[in-house]
């Protein structure tokens, strides 16, 4: 018997390394395929004068990069990207925090809030962006239809949400707010339930109240999780274009144009490869040291 265990535990330990390699293969082959391949070619193509239709490519050096250096609409879309990313986080975090703090109690129906909440999150994103095009729409608005019937604004004289810059920025922020708050909620959910009770009864019982228990116990203890919810907040606007492509195309006037959209508009719809290359390239560096520095204050905050 104890033959049998030993040839067992052998042939285990022969076996995990090809076992490891097997389990890691479709991460690598993901990267590779998915991941590497289509940033080298946007590499390629940025160095060069690539364009939808012509068969042939020159190297042009760093002159894709000089043009859209120049360009008002990227430096547009630069501003874009920067507001629309800090702006939503902030409400996301805030929004995430209340909920979390209103879903950890015990109530009836609790489990159906929870799975409402969810529902932006789980159901794809072209859907919920269409819905929300409807809702904000000119003429259809619900929300300009209530407005009116208040009499907050006369008939046909409704605001444009989506014509107007600015009320087309704050949609688009709404928007991206809606769809990343469950994310991050169900996060804040996990990292509040995740601290013994004992610490704020004890917090309670030395005299302090909600608003002290909260900045001083509560959220400093839950900076790992923050710093997590803010980097993949961070990133899924910094990237994300399906928002801004479904309810305003970058208008009116390149207002609410992003890196991603505008590399989108440029490279596939202008059909201008190396210029749109050249721009999703801007967006490497940028996520780099945003994910480098919020992993290193989660880190930070382990230690701590």
């Amino acid at each position: 018997m104890a033959i049998a265990r030993a040839r067992i535990k052998s042939v285990g330990a022969a076996q995990s390394p090809l076992l490891g390699a097997a389990m890691f293969t479709p991460a690598v082959l993901y990267i590779l395929l998915l991941v590497a391949g289509p940033f080298s070619l946007a590499f390629l193509y940025a160095f060069s004068d690539a364009r939808i239709g012509n068969t042939e490519m020159h190297y042009v050096g760093l002159e894709n990069f000089r043009s859209i250096l120049k360009s008002p609409s990227f430096r547009m879309a630069i501003r874009n990207s920067f507001i629309f990313t800090i702006c939503s986080q902030i409400v996301v975090i805030v929004g995430a925090n209340i909920l979390a703090i209103a879903l950890e109690k015990t109530f009836r129906g609790r489990g159906f809030i929870r799975f409402l909440i969810l529902l932006p999150w789980v159901a794809p994103i072209a859907l919920g962006a269409i819905g929300w095009k409807w809702i904000l729409d000119s003429i259809y608005s619900v929300i300009s239809w209530v407005l009116v019937a208040l009499h907050f604004y006369k008939p046909f004289n409704a605001p444009m949400w989506l014509g107007e810059p600015h009320l087309a920025i704050a949609s688009v922020l709404l928007v991206h707010s809606w769809r990343l708050m469950p994310f991050s909620t169900v996060l804040l959910l996990a990292g509040r339930t995740a601290i013994p009770k004992d610490i704020p009864e004890a917090a309670a019982v030395d005299g302090a109240g909600f608003w002290r228990t909260q900045f001083q116990i509560i959220i400093p203890m839950m900076r790992p999780i923050l710093s997590v919810a803010v980097l993949f907040g961070l990133i899924f606007t910094f990237t994300d274009m399906t928002v801004v492509y479904i309810l305003t195309a970058g208008g009116p006037f390149d207002s609410t144009q992003t890196l991603p959209s505008l590399a989108f508009a440029m490279g596939i719809q202008g059909s201008d490869l190396a210029a749109g290359a050249a721009i999703s390239l801007f967006l490497v560096p940028l996520l780099i040291i945003i994910a480098y520095f919020m992993l290193r204050v989660a880190h930070r905050a382990e230690v701590n």
